[in-house]
């Protein structure tokens, strides 16, 4: 009887994304059924899924657009959003969203897949993260056995894009601060940082009047994905705290686009980002975005609307750049 009544007792909930029992068992309410890879019959473009690390299974879904034959294009290395609880590299956002951009950019998109908590408690998700990015660099001086054929046929390493959304987007910047810290041979074009999911101790915008009860959910959630970490200001949520060391003015790229949605509740934290970056002594080049009326990632929502039509140009611009 106790052990039912631990399958069935919440142990806590944050709503609508998760709900943990005290038995360990997780359910999850947003979770999408992931889609095949294979021949995208709009775009036409060719995805397959590759094993990064047999031996824990990590993986990638590349995608490749029509024509390529014989091409080199510019690697754009994804990592989806999710919260860090939801979401794939196969979900139906990822998949039909790189679908569309890899047909209009021309671009070879590799989307990295990572471990989610609460199972897999941060930083997993950003070790496996590396492990993909590392992965990806191996085959810049041409791989060697057990290399990846599209990326060493159509990958140009000298036009490579980090790019997230959401939780991908967080973990995009830490992985371009990380290749220049850690010395990746990989020279990085630009960042690119959508609707990102950023947090600090301190409050910003109305984090200390309206957003109060926000804000403590945000903190209690975080400790929920990352029970070892000190809080938000721990630097995978706060690039710009005192125990980031100013790392974020390290980032290894030249350029970085930030796109943020008016309606989105983490809306002033990615503004936030910008500014701060700008401000960090970042020698790049860094621009804003912003979608007017829309929330958190209604390009994926609603991809055919005029807003995210007008990010897409956006964004298929800095790629081009």
């Amino acid at each position: 009887m106790a052990g039912t009544d631990a399958d069935t007792e919440v142990q806590v909930e944050f709503f609508p994304i998760i709900r943990q029992y005290k038995s360990g068992r997780v359910e999850r309410f947003m979770n999408q059924d992931p889609l095949p890879a294979g021949t995208d019959p709009v775009t036409g473009v060719v995805s397959k899924d590759v094993v990064v690390d047999p031996a824990t299974g990590l993986w990638a879904r590349l995608f490749l657009p029509p024509g390529s034959d014989g091409k080199k294009l510019p690697v754009v290395v994804y990592y989806h959003g999710g919260a860090y609880v939801i979401g794939s590299a196969a979900d139906p956002f990822t998949h039909n969203y790189l679908n569309a951009l890899v047909a209009e950019a021309g671009v070879l998109a590799v989307a990295l897949e990572y471990r989610l908590a609460p199972e897999h408690s941060l930083p997993a998700a950003y070790d496996d993260s590396w492990e993909g990015l590392k992965w990806v660099a191996s085959h810049a001086a041409g791989g060697g056995e057990g290399s990846e054929p599209w990326l060493i046929e159509h990958g140009d390493f000298s036009r490579v894009f980090l790019a997230g959304a959401s939780a991908g987007g967080t973990i995009a910047h830490v992985m371009a601060v990380r290749a220049r810290e850690q010395g990746l041979r990989l020279p990085i074009k630009g960042l690119l940082v959508v609707h990102p999911y950023f947090s600090g101790a301190a409050d910003i915008g109305n984090e200390g009047t309206t957003g109060k009860v926000a804000k403590a959910r945000a903190d209690a959630f975080w400790r929920f994905l990352y029970p070892g970490s000190p809080g938000l200001d721990d630097p995978l949520s706060n690039p710009f705290s005192e125990a980031a060391g100013g790392s974020a003015a390290r980032v290894a790229a030249e350029r970085v686009l930030v796109c943020v949605a008016e309606k989105d509740d983490l809306r002033d934290r990615g503004v936030w980002y910008y500014e701060s970056l700008k401000a960090s002594g970042y020698p790049g080049e860094v621009e804003l975005l912003e979608s007017m009326g829309q929330g958190h990632v209604f390009y994926c929502i609603n991809p055919r609307c005029d807003k995210a039509r007008e990010m897409q140009e956006r964004i298929l611009s800095f790629l081009r750049k």
